[in-house]
């Protein structure tokens, strides 16, 4: 069987490696959830010894995140993706939106950024952030849009993120 790879892909079915059976891979946080699965299917493939991680290394957020995209994207005539232009995990989200189906999807930085005329053309909006932007970001985006046009809200709920972050010993006696 002859496997195409696609760019994502392609460079891990050219690989040369010294030996093998030391090879070992991890993620970075911020790749699409898709692109790194391709990645990794690729690896163990090509070296069915290929050490990974022992536990998932992409970002519980970034990964619900892009979850929640696919999930709404077909739908959406305009997805907002709110985050940074320098954010890879926000970037990404855009590139997921529109793979997924999304009709048009842009990056903006805040409320001030929206572009009128692309909302006005939208029947349906998918509103979403990168990791590690603000809610309160979000809730700004929500009034500016309410501010102008009669909103139906629904929240699309893949998952509910559950993960607590423990302090450090060193700083709970503190």
């Amino acid at each position: 069987m002859n496997l195409c790879a696609s760019p994502v892909s392609s460079d891990a079915e050219k690989l040369p490696p010294a030996d093998s059976a030391t090879l070992a891979f991890v993620t970075q946080t911020t790749l699409a959830v898709d692109d790194a699965a391709e990645i990794i299917a690729v690896l163990r493939r090509r070296f069915p010894e290929i050490a990974g991680p022992h536990k998932e290394d992409i970002c519980y957020a970034t990964t619900n995140r892009q979850e929640a995209i696919k999930a709404i994207a077909p739908r959406c005539d305009l997805v907002l993706v709110i985050g940074s232009a320098n954010s890879s995990n926000s970037s990404r989200l855009v590139e997921v939106a529109l793979r997924s189906g999304a009709k048009h999807a842009e990056l903006i930085d805040d409320a001030s950024a929206l572009d009128w005329d692309a909302v006005q053309r939208a029947k349906t909006i998918g509103l979403t952030a990168g990791a590690s932007a603000p809610e309160i970001l979000v809730d700004e985006v929500i009034n500016a849009l309410r501010a102008r046009f009669d909103l139906h809200i629904e929240e699309a709920v893949v998952t509910r993120e559950d993960v607590e972050f423990k302090l450090p010993r060193a700083l709970v006696g503190a």
